[in-house]
């Protein structure tokens, strides 16, 4: 199953920048409704595919077509396993702050708002590099073998 085709790297840059903003509104104010539609957002990412994703939609339709078209491109797989961490640490934080455990919510907020931060101010995405580690740690380097 293929991860998606190829996207423009600012689609996901904006992206980061949405979810920074959400998750620090989340951070300061604790509210674990907005963390848990967070979570969808990431979900949506993760398992359906960056082109169903809401932020990926508003930068397609909103900010795409007043902007020059992309000199490159980015592969969709390292996105979307970080989108799939975003949304554990997204679905651990609205679970604990839903049960009271405002600690652990904080931390998980705090968690996925560094990363989220990183990939909008730095264009450093974390998941992306996690990623790329573990396909070079697995035996055959990330390449299927023949059978």
């Amino acid at each position: 199953m293929s991860a998606g085709p190829p996207v423009d790297p600012r689609g996901p840059r904006l992206s980061a920048w949405i979810t920074t903003v959400v998750l620090a509104v989340v951070l300061a104010t604790q509210w674990w409704p907005l963390l848990a539609a967070q979570a969808v957002v990431f979900a949506v990412g993760a398992f359906a595919g960056l082109k169903y994703a809401p932020y990926s939609l508003v930068y397609k339709y909103l900010v795409a077509p007043r902007l020059q078209p992309a000199d490159e491109r980015e592969d969709a797989a390292p996105l979307r396993f970080a989108q799939g961490v975003g949304f554990a640490f997204a679905a651990v934080g609205a679970i604990a702050f839903a049960l009271g455990g405002n600690t652990v919510g904080l931390v998980a907020t705090a968690f996925a708002l560094a990363a989220a931060f990183l990939n909008a101010a730095f264009a450093f995405c974390l998941g992306c590099e996690t990623y790329l580690l573990l396909r070079r740690l697995t035996p055959s380097g990330g390449r299927q073998t023949p059978a």
